[in-house]
């Protein structure tokens, strides 16, 4: 017999319960419908999905628990240009971000939602950011119309009723408004009301726009909340490092997108480090906060995974490929005759014939990529092989390290430390990443991604970096902070360093520099690995020399790298930190 309790109201929050009666008067949806995350309710909303024609039904022997999701053409990755921050002074938004008056935006959006749920069903989504019980941990509710978005939220939060428990009688929760509408590009908002603690999305179901927990809330509502409570709301992957003795260490990580940044957080030692471990805390979103020994300490506030598909690989990233093999929601990707995925990267053969993303006819002869480039899974990180031990703690875990990392072909070295945390915020501040094929601009071009928040930050980017310095007030024994760069290449236009799981190699350097083990070597930059501290052995005709390629400080180019942060500075320069200004004075002063 069907569960008859389901999509039954299943709290007595009154400030829940009067912001749903006021949502639904708006929307005008025909029923609501309130999860609570039960697996009886997954199997009943995937049901739903299949015979709608939202999911397909995989090859369940070879992907038990996968479906597959096509998203409008026009729909498929965010859209900076329509996403907004409302606050009432556009000084506290800030020059990086997209500003409107709170009071015009919702004018604005309560004409585009009045009964946009006509004829549809509203789901109300109770759900976790964080571990249950972790002081950091939010509650946020989100009402949408797209069983997409609900079962998806499932994978990357911790959805359902123990939101309510989190909660308890308190109205502290994030208030997030989820309509489909018909996904018309001119109705497409994604706004932020960081005072109110709520987030308005319409027109539109990508999962970056509309999987209101992710980007929305963890980044650029919490990055506000972060700045007001004091912690840190970053952009940023979690991992640990076991040596072969056990002493374990605990890194964090910013790197833009096309950076290797989930490679990294499940990167598997290669054969020359047998006995060392890499575990995943988190792939993309870090929580952290001083904790009572001084020390800070880092929680994912994320339930799974929302990475892109393509080039995907055991080569890549062997962690990920075992991660979603079961239990995950493809979006984009081709779907070949026998209820396969395939893309572009994929191990194995190129299929004759397959369906592309948009449903059409593929072979290996056509022009376009059967697989969308920002195709996506979104799998439980309970899948995940190497996942840390402490991935649900709700104490979360003591940070050692944070690195900061683009793609740079030239100037920036294979690693480096800098000198103290306001050196590691300039750092940090300043970073920058080449554009790829992928961006929508020239390639090659230097796009500048503070610490990787650019399109997160949910208030001034110059208040940001305030924060940052600010908040070494609160650590007695702060991280180290670190710059990584994968990416160099030599004349001839080849990468200097082979990457993926070698990447230990630079790790070990900076967890021995935490640990007190490497002396490093100064330089105008910072310190550097010393000769001989990093591990070469075992990479097939890798010589010092190569290294010392990749280590290089060109002057000329570093002056011209100077040069190419007057275009942030200057447009920060009302809000600019004037320890960032010094920095940069110093670093040309010893350059």
């Amino acid at each position: 017999m069907p569960d008859t309790s389901l999509g039954k109201c299943n709290t007595t929050n009154t400030a829940v319960l009067t912001w749903v009666e006021e949502m639904t008067k708006l929307c005008q949806p025909d029923t609501v419908y309130w999860c609570d995350g039960s697996e009886a309710e997954k199997e009943a909303l995937t049901g739903e999905a299949v015979q709608r024609g939202i999911l397909i039904k995989l090859n369940q022997e070879k992907l038990p628990g996968c479906y597959y999701h096509r998203s409008n053409p026009n729909d498929v990755a965010r859209v900076e240009d329509r996403t907004f921050i409302c606050t009432e002074s556009k000084e506290d938004a800030g020059p990086t971000n997209n500003w409107a008056a709170p009071k015009e935006m919702y004018r604005k959006l309560i004409t585009v939602v009045n009964g946009a749920m006509c004829g549809r069903t509203m789901y109300v989504v109770p759900y976790l950011m964080g571990p249950p019980g972790s002081p950091l941990t939010k509650v946020g509710m989100e009402l949408t119309d797209s069983i997409y978005v609900v079962l998806s939220m499932r994978v990357m939060t911790r959805m359902g009723l123990a939101a309510y428990q989190h909660l308890g009688d308190d109205d502290g929760f994030n208030r997030g408004l989820h309509c489909m509408l018909d996904l018309n590009p001119e109705n497409r908002y994604i706004a932020h009301f960081p005072v109110n603690n709520a987030i308005i999305s319409t027109s539109s179901n990508y999962g970056g726009n509309v999987l209101l927990g992710k980007k929305c809330l963890a980044l650029r509502i919490g990055s506000y909340l972060a700045r007001n409570e004091g912690w840190l709301a970053e952009h940023m992957l979690i991992l640990g490092v076991e040596s072969p003795t056990g002493e374990k260490t605990y890194v964090a990580a910013a790197f833009p997108s096309a950076c290797g940044k989930t490679n990294f957080a499940m990167m598997i030692p290669p054969a020359r480090f047998k006995g060392w471990k890499i575990t995943t805390v988190g792939d993309d979103i870090a929580w952290m906060r001083p904790g009572p020994d001084g020390r800070l300490y880092a929680i994912n506030p994320e339930a799974g995974y929302f990475g892109v598909v393509p080039g995907t690989n055991s080569k890549s990233n062997p962690n990920a490929v075992a991660t979603i093999q079961r239990d995950t929601i493809y979006t984009n990707v081709a779907l070949t005759d026998d209820g396969n995925v395939w893309w572009e990267g994929k191990d194995g053969d190129v299929p004759n014939e397959c369906l592309d993303w948009k449903g059409n006819k593929w072979t290996p002869a056509s022009k376009e990529k059967a697989a969308h480039a920002n195709s996506r899974f979104a799998a439980p990180m309970a899948n995940n092989p190497a996942l840390d031990a402490l991935a649900n703690d709700a104490h979360g875990v003591p940070i050692s390290a944070i690195i900061f990392g683009g793609r740079r072909s030239d100037t920036m070295p294979l690693v480096f430390q800098t000198f103290n945390w306001i050196h590691g915020v300039y750092v940090g501040a300043t970073m920058g990443s080449e554009t790829t094929a992928a961006a929508m601009s020239a390639v090659g071009q230097i796009r500048r991604d503070p610490m990787a928040m650019l399109p997160f930050c949910g208030y001034n980017m110059g208040d940001f970096f305030r924060h940052w310095i600010n908040m070494i007030r609160l650590m007695k024994h702060p991280p180290r902070i670190f710059n990584v760069n994968w990416f160099r290449k030599d004349t001839d236009g080849k990468f200097l360093w082979p990457g993926f799981g070698e990447n230990v190699r630079v790790l070990k350097w900076i967890v021995d520099r935490c640990n007190g083990r490497a002396i490093g070597m100064e330089t105008p930059l910072g310190w550097i690995p010393a000769p001989g501290e990093i591990d070469i052995q075992g990479l097939d005709g890798y010589s010092a020399d190569r290294l010392a390629k990749v280590q290089d400080i060109v002057s000329d180019e570093w002056r011209n790298e100077i040069h190419l942060q007057d275009e942030l500075f200057m447009k920060l320069h009302s809000s600019l930190p004037k320890e960032l200004i010094y920095q940069r004075e110093l670093l040309a002063a010893r350059l």
